[in-house]
């Protein structure tokens, strides 16, 4: 797990970042639904691939610092889950 802001893409477009994901073979966690869900929809029209989109909602898990270990124990779990390299490629999955 790493952050965006760790490998500088927080200034990052909706679909380069996906793109950077992609090519890092990482999924990606956000809670912009409707702009991602637009871009994973329109990259399957094209016969494109994503390493996944792990969607959150600031209603089932508000984002600050005492949710860290909340989304991090969420993450854990659903890694160890889906253990394979390319487990969701191609996927969204909900948190």
């Amino acid at each position: 797990m790493i952050a965006a802001l760790e490998r500088g893409w927080e200034a990052e477009e909706d679909e380069p970042l996906l793109e950077l994901c992609h090519r890092e073979q990482r999924a990606l966690l956000t809670n912009n639904v409707a702009d991602f869900t637009a871009v994973a929809r329109r990259w399957a029209e094209e016969g494109r691939q994503h390493f996944g989109l792990i969607f959150t909602s600031d209603a089932s898990m508000p984002r600050g610092r005492d949710a860290i270990s909340r989304f991090v124990r969420a993450l854990t779990e659903l890694l160890l889950s889906n253990p394979g390299d390319d487990s969701f490629k191609d996927r969204v999955h909900w948190l």
